[in-house]
């Protein structure tokens, strides 16, 4: 297969399954994911009036606490050229994907054979969750994009030592980080992985770096300094910050996750404290576990949810986001007091299993009608994904390919350690399976290749 109709093949395959995850995620478009209602509303207020708010006619602008700009922007750009349409942005990142998957195409063939390259392209293409989220109005796929393309540049960067393909690389990843505040360090860990890589004289990788970073921190300065205008803080997402994370992670570790999803509805649903209570008791004994944890945690999730909800003037109630987010880090290190060493070890064992083996590619409507069988099978797959992806670093660098296997390996590296020890969901993860399922069909290729030496007579083995 010609380079040209490998790339139309995989073009052809991600926009098909684009397409009928569309047409699947649509009955849930109004009425699942929450998230994307702040995302719609951000991107409606930014296209009509060049806020970056909540709030379109308020007196005093009210700067927003929670969200970065890039992705309110790209929703912004597309209600701009296409109106207010869910399907319009679904079609947009539809696009996207596609395009993620040809740049994992082309990045493959720098280090890896036609077919190899080929089939990494298609493999991206037929995974589920990055169309799965595609069809919906959240900074996943976008993420994905400046990610995938950021460390293709940087690979590229490196090895031709160009120091415009540095500066692009640069910028790429810090609309990533702009999209996606935890990926604010990850040139860093880049810089870092091919400083390791480098045999010999470093002075080439300390220019490709240095200018990579330079870009990248020109790129975020801006909104480095809205934030200490407004916010009086060095930060990247004021009320999005580790807080609820690590509130959430310390109960994620004690509940299964459908048993989490109950209380958490009931926690918003029920306002009345006596219902909740009894009505939590019901779930106690239903599934046989101890009621006091569960009140415990229904009792906090309410509490500060009320610090933001009960302000009514939008000034007020964007300054409680903040004031919350450091409530439930206070709350949340009380709660790991309780019992430390248990709370790290499930944090590194569930909490790496839930972000890089536990995606479920169903309507979330849907998911709790799935047996559990179900839900295991779609486990399996993703587990050996990983291993074998992990397999494809050690092939590249055995191969000598060590700057790409460590930055590849880096990457993965970095996801997992800023989610393991604070929350994980598997969608945290998505920004890096590209990269995860190029590295695993590699090291598939070197098993086959393996598989099929062996069972060769020994001359042509040798041959």
């Amino acid at each position: 297969m010609s380079r040209r109709a490998a790339r139309l093949l995989i073009a052809a395959v991600a926009i098909a399954h684009a397409a009928f995850f569309i047409a699947y995620q649509r009955p849930d478009w109004a009425t699942e994911w929450t998230d994307q209602n702040g995302y719609l509303l951000l991107g409606r207020v930014l296209a009509e009036t060049g806020r970056f708010s909540r709030f379109a006619n308020t007196p005093q602008y009210v700067p927003e606490a929670i969200r970065t700009p890039v992705y309110p922007a790209f929703v912004a750009l597309l209600d701009t050229l296409f109106g207010e349409s869910h399907l319009a942005i679904a079609i947009a990142q539809g696009l996207l994907f596609a395009a993620t998957c040809l740049v994992v195409h082309a990045l493959a063939l720098t280090i890896a054979s036609d077919g190899v390259a080929a089939a990494a392209g298609l493999a991206s293409a037929l995974y589920p969750p990055l169309p799965y989220f595609a069809a919906l109005v959240l900074t996943e796929v976008l993420t994905t994009f400046f990610v995938t393309a950021g460390l293709a540049l940087w690979l590229r960067a490196l090895a031709r030592g160009s120091t415009p393909l540095a500066i692009a690389a640069g910028v790429v990843l810090a609309a990533a980080a702009l999209t996606r505040p935890t990926f604010a360090l990850l040139p860093l860990f880049l810089v870092g992985a091919a400083l390791v890589a480098t045999r010999g004289p470093r002075g080439t990788v300390w220019r490709i770096s240095g200018v990579a970073v330079a870009a990248f921190a020109f790129v975020v300065a801006p909104w480095i300094l809205y934030n200490a205008v407004f916010f009086k803080a060095l930060t990247f997402s004021p009320a999005g910050g580790p807080g609820r994370q690590l509130f959430e992670g310390a109960w994620q570790v004690q509940f299964p996750g459908r048993l989490e999803s109950e209380l958490t509805s009931l926690a918003d649903q029920v306002p009345d404290r006596a219902a909740l209570d009894a009505q939590v008791r019901e779930v106690a004994a239903r599934s046989q576990r101890p009621a006091e944890p569960m009140l415990r945690y229904v009792h906090q999730h309410q509490d500060i949810a009320r610090i933001w909800t009960t302000p009514t003037d939008p000034w007020q109630r964007m300054l409680a986001r903040i004031a919350a987010d450091r409530e439930y880090w206070r709350v949340a290190v009380e709660n790991i007091r309780r019992d430390p060493v248990r709370h790290f070890w499930r944090r590194a064992i569930r909490g790496t299993f839930l972000l890089w083996a536990a995606e479920i590619p169903v309507r979330y409507s849907d998911i709790n009608r799935l047996a559990p069988w179900t839900i295991r099978a779609m486990w399996l797959p993703q587990a050996a994904v990983l291993g074998l992806a992990v397999w494809g670093v050690v092939v590249f660098v055995g191969r000598g390919a060590r700057t790409a296997g460590y930055a590849m390996a880096a990457l993965i590296a970095y996801v997992t350690a800023v989610h393991t020890p604070l929350y994980s969901e598997a969608r945290y993860s998505l920004p890096a399976m590209p990269i995860v399922l190029l590295l695993a069909t590699m090291g598939t290729a070197a098993i086959a290749k393996r598989t099929r030496a062996r069972k060769l007579p020994p001359s042509q083995s040798h041959a």
